[in-house]
């Protein structure tokens, strides 16, 4: 790839982003397959490991933007009710409700009742924070944005639901993860192939929510 703007290629943290898009395999594929990005084939590699996703669920996507998730499901599973949250603002997908903001404030929890108010068979994750590059405090970051989704989690699934978080490689605080543990029949950690080799992400994948 040819970088013709000046200002992106004096810098070289931009070039190696542009280049290992270029080469990337996964994007390549999610161009072709007309998806927003390609962390869709994260979630469609921890899905067929898991098989949660069904027709006619009610799924939340918290995080969602640019909004492959939600695009993968709502093709896929057309009869489910798929409703996604993002502080940034995603292009309109077919048969998918957006909200624009903190999923975290009462409105936004009134605007979701309103659309679902009944519980919810998933909630997925992939909330990631503007990376600083201090491990420490990136992986801080990442936890407290765990924390966000996983209590909204307990709130809002129903008995047997599912719960797909993205983590940073160090894993949860002992406290947090016995109490995911302590709310599923059974809790796993999966890095899936689409995640880039030097990426420190995981995911956390909780199977059959119990109050």
């Amino acid at each position: 790839m040819k970088i013709t703007n000046k200002k992106i290629a004096s810098k070289k943290s931009s070039v190696a982003w542009l280049q290992r898009q270029a080469k990337d395999p996964y994007v390549e594929r999610a161009h072709k397959e007309g998806y927003r990005a390609r962390a869709v084939y994260k979630l469609t590699e921890i899905n067929d490991k898991y098989k949660f996703l069904k027709d006619g669920q009610v799924v939340v996507d918290l995080g969602a933007a640019p909004g492959s998730w939600s695009q993968y499901i709502a093709r896929e599973f057309p009869k489910s009710h798929v409703i996604a949250m993002d502080l940034l603002a995603i292009k309109p997908i077919p048969n998918v409700e957006f909200y624009e903001g903190d999923f975290t404030t009462d409105e936004a929890l009134a605007w979701l009742n309103e659309k679902a108010p009944d519980k919810i068979d998933v909630v997925l994750s992939d909330m990631a924070p503007n990376t600083t590059g201090h491990q420490k405090t990136d992986h801080l970051r990442q936890m407290t944005l765990l924390e966000y989704a996983w209590d909204f989690a307990k709130e809002t699934l129903k008995p047997g639901g599912t719960f797909v978080a993205k983590s940073f490689t160090g894993g949860t605080t002992n406290e947090l993860l016995n109490d995911i543990k302590k709310h599923f029949d059974k809790v796993a950690h999966i890095k899936p192939g689409a995640s880039r080799k030097d990426s420190v992400e995981m995911f956390i994948v909780g199977l059959g929510f119990k109050n």
